[in-house]
């Protein structure tokens, strides 16, 4: 068995500087709330249209953005970044509205297939074809 401690294989580490987090933040703060929106629409228009919309991916590419998100705001004023988007922090919210109710009616439909499934099958079962009684040992 290999040594636990052996780090040959792994790349090495660069002493690039990460650029400073005030300089970063805004843009990036602006643009992952951006690819957030755009999920957001794409999954619920996705839900809305039917059934091969993937929302695996869509679920993978939402929970990226929100770590990037996360990421971004790391150490950040918080009063500071809901003043400066406001706006768009808005937006999201009435999207997301938007997209939670796409899904509950998506899921109230799956149910509501099945209940029908399921009470189509108690019937079938309940019908006797498959009763003790049909066999010939059951009989007394």
């Amino acid at each position: 068995m290999a040594d636990q401690s052996d780090f040959s294989n792994l790349p090495a580490r660069t002493s690039v500087p990460e650029a400073p987090v005030a300089l970063t933040r805004p843009g990036n703060l602006l643009a992952i709330i951006g690819r957030i929106e755009e999920a957001v629409d794409e999954e619920t228009a996705g839900i809305r249209g039917g059934t091969g919309y993937d929302l695996k991916a869509s679920n993978a590419r939402k929970s990226r953005y929100l770590y990037e998100l996360t990421r971004a705001l790391k150490g950040a004023n918080e009063i500071e970044f809901l003043e400066q988007h406001r706006e768009g922090l808005l937006r999201l919210r009435q999207k997301l509205a938007k997209n939670e109710a796409a899904i509950l009616a998506h899921l109230n439909a799956v149910t509501e297939v099945a209940t029908l499934l399921k009470n189509a099958i108690q019937r079938a079962d309940a019908d006797g074809t498959y009763s003790a009684g049909e066999f010939g040992w059951a009989r007394a």
